[in-house]
This record gives structure tokens, C-alpha cells and sequence, in this order.
């Protein structure tokens, strides 16, 4: 019986040795909250939750097999991973059926984001572009990263979906960041979108985008139209309260006062049923997984791997920004779901294989620096 369990032992410790544990114990909490979540969101639905796990363990496997590959075999690789993910966004803007207001590709089983899979091979482009120049990177260097992120980032807003492609170009801004690359040139980036607004709101915007940004700046012009997910979203976070009403009691959601309470505005049946003390809860996870992902990236061995592990960690940080502050009111309503939270499939496997790869990263740095 004792050999038996040491070789049990013997067998996890190698299936598991690349996989950066406390990293993956707060993925699998945040899962796990977002399982019972979605369960009251749901209606008690054990379908919603069976298809969500079901998309859970599909992401964990690819992250399990991500985090066994050398950096090196990542890098080596990633011109082609751009490559494949760039040809999805032209065959979805072809025969791409419409969800969410968007395009994606139905594959019978389930739809297919393609703009998703940017979020994990767009950051790779750009640290695989950097990685033998000199840093930080010359003016030539900066205008081929930004060729490399406008690319993928056009074709993702003609879908249209602004909000996914806001932030794959974040991802791939922060990997110059990261670089090294002086803050003026963020400033005159922002300078350049802020001066190219109008033109875009009167030709580039659709109507449905226009009424989300009139709508962010006030809410309570159209409270029965326009306004009524901001401020039912607003009403349940107030609602819960210090400690919620209780798992499965949230009237909000349960009425049908939050719209998408299962995908973009879950986080409001979250704060609604378990309050302030849940949100904060959630919070701590989330700023430990941005937290790891930065120290890990912190002890690279090498500038690929560094400007990869940082830029997604950071990627992950805009993504709970940008969803708390939509379903708060504090930012227009993008269509961001919340991470690992939010019912999802191509979401969720992408993001648990960009964790992945930071997980490969920290399993392939110097022994000292773990």
C-alpha cells in the first residue's frame, strides 16, 4: 500500500511540476466562484454550469500542456501562431453569424471567437519582434510593433467588436511598455485617437456603439431604454450590501433586471448575492494571479519570456478593470466579459492558455529565482 501511494505521489508531483501551484490554487478558487456564480445567475440551470466546466477543464488542459514547453519552442513558434489566429478574423468577416452583435464562427457545437485567440498571440508577436533589437526600441522598431498590433486590431473593430479589440491592443501596447518604450509616446498615441474621435464617431461607430457612450455620460436620460443595464447593474451592487442577500436570493438578476446576467454583467449578480465581502474576495484572487504573473515575469531568463509573462498579467488587469467599471458606471459598456467569471467558452480557454504560458516561463527560469 506504501508503494502504492508513493508511486501515486511520485506520478502527480511529474504531472504537475511545471505547473506554478499557488497560481493555479487561485484559478481554480476563481473558477470555482464562478461555477456557484453562474449556478443562481442561471436559474439553478446545471446545463449552464456542465457546459462552463466542460470549458473549464478544455482551458486547463491547454494550459497544462502550454506550461510544459521551453519559452524558446514558444518563441520559435509564435510567428506561425500569429499567422493562424489573424486567418480566423477574414474567414469570420465572410461567412461569421451574428451573437452579441458581433460575428463569430459557428461551429455547430458552439460559437468561436476568433478575436480571442489575439489576445494570446498578438502579445507573443510583439515581445517575438523586440526580443533581439535593441531596447528600448528605436522609432523604425516601434512603427513595425504598432503595423504588428494595428493589423489584427482593424480587423477585429470590422466584426464589429470594440471592446475585444480595445483590448488586444492593450495587450500589445503593454509589451512595448514593458520594453522600455518613453511614456510621451503613449501620449502622443492617445493624443493621435483623441484627435481621429470625431471622425470615427460620425463614420466608424454604429448606432448601438453611439447609445453606449451617451448612455455611460448619462444614464438616467433613457432609464426604460439605453440606460437600463447600467443602472439595474448600479441597483444590484447597491443592493447586496456588506454581506449580500444570500447565494440564489439576488431579485435582480432572478427578475431579470440585469441583462446578461450569466456572461458581461455577472459580476453585478456577484456583488448582489454575496456583497461587498464577496466582491473583496474575488478581488484579493485577482490581484494574486496579476500579482504572480508579474513576479514570475519579474524573474524571466530571458527578454522574450519577460515582455510575454508581464504583458498578460497586465492584459488580466484590464480585463477585471474594465468589466467592474462597465457594470459600476464608471466606463461605457464594451462587451468585456468578467474573467473566469462570466459564461464563455473561447474567453475562458484563451485566457487560462495565456496563463499557461506564463506558467511554461516560470517553470523554465533559474531554480533560484522561483
Amino acid at each position: 500500500m506504501k508503494l502504492i501511494l508513493l508511486w501515486l505521489f511520485d506520478l502527480l508531483r511529474r504531472f504537475t511540476r511545471t505547473l506554478d501551484l499557488p497560481l493555479l490554487g487561485a484559478l481554480l478558487a476563481l473558477m470555482t466562484i464562478g461555477l456557484a456564480v453562474l449556478y443562481s445567475a442561471g436559474d439553478q440551470s446545471t446545463r449552464l454550469v456542465f457546459a462552463q466546466g466542460s470549458r473549464f477543464a478544455m482551458g486547463l488542459g491547454v494550459m497544462w500542456a502550454l506550461s510544459r514547453l521551453p519559452p524558446t519552442q514558444l518563441r520559435n513558434w509564435t510567428p506561425w501562431v500569429y499567422g493562424l489566429s489573424i486567418v480566423p478574423l477574414l474567414i469570420v468577416l465572410a461567412i461569421g453569424q451574428g451573437k452579441h452583435g458581433n460575428l463569430w464562427i459557428n461551429l455547430g457545437v458552439f460559437y468561436f471567437q476568433p478575436a480571442e485567440v489575439l489576445k494570446l498571440s498578438l502579445p507573443m508577436m510583439v515581445a517575438w519582434y523586440l526580443n533581439r533589437r535593441p531596447l528600448p526600441p528605436r522609432f523604425g522598431v516601434v512603427v513595425t510593433a504598432a503595423v504588428i498590433i494595428g493589423a489584427p486590431t482593424l480587423l477585429i473593430l470590422l466584426q464589429p467588436d470594440f471592446g475585444t479589440a480595445m483590448l488586444v491592443g492593450i495587450s500589445g501596447a503593454f509589451v512595448l511598455y514593458l520594453a522600455g518604450l518613453p511614456w510621451w509616446w503613449f501620449g502622443a498615441a492617445f493624443a493621435s485617437v483623441a484627435a481621429i474621435a470625431p471622425v470615427a464617431w460620425f463614420w466608424l461607430l454604429r448606432p448601438y456603439q453611439k447609445d453606449r457612450i451617451l448612455t455611460f455620460l448619462d444614464p438616467e436620460s433613457d432609464p426604460l431604454g439605453t440606460g437600463w443595464n447600467i443602472i439595474q447593474s448600479k441597483i444590484a451592487i447597491g443592493a447586496g450590501g456588506i454581506t449580500g442577500k444570500g447565494w440564489g436570493e439576488g431579485s435582480q438578476s432572478h427578475l431579470n433586471y440585469i441583462p446578461e446576467h450569466t456572461t458581461d454583467f455577472i459580476f453585478a449578480v456577484l456583488s448582489e448575492e454575496f456583497g461587498w465581502l464577496g466582491v473583496l474576495v474575488v478581488l484579493t484572487l485577482y490581484l494574486f494571479v496579476i500579482g504572480r504573473c508579474l513576479w514570475i515575469a519579474a524573474g524571466a531568463r530571458d527578454g522574450y519570456s519577460r515582455l510575454v509573462a508581464g504583458a498578460l498579467g497586465l492584459a488580466f488587469c484590464v480585463y477585471v478593470i474594465v468589466n467592474g467599471g462597465m457594470i459600476a458606471g464608471l466606463l461605457p459598456v464594451v462587451g468585456v466579459p468578467m474573467p473566469l467569471l462570466s459564461y464563455g467558452g473561447t474567453s475562458a480557454v484563451s485566457l487560462l492558455a495565456g496563463l499557461g504560458v506564463v506558467m511554461a516561463v516560470n517553470a523554465h527560469r533559474p531554480v533560484h529565482a522561483r
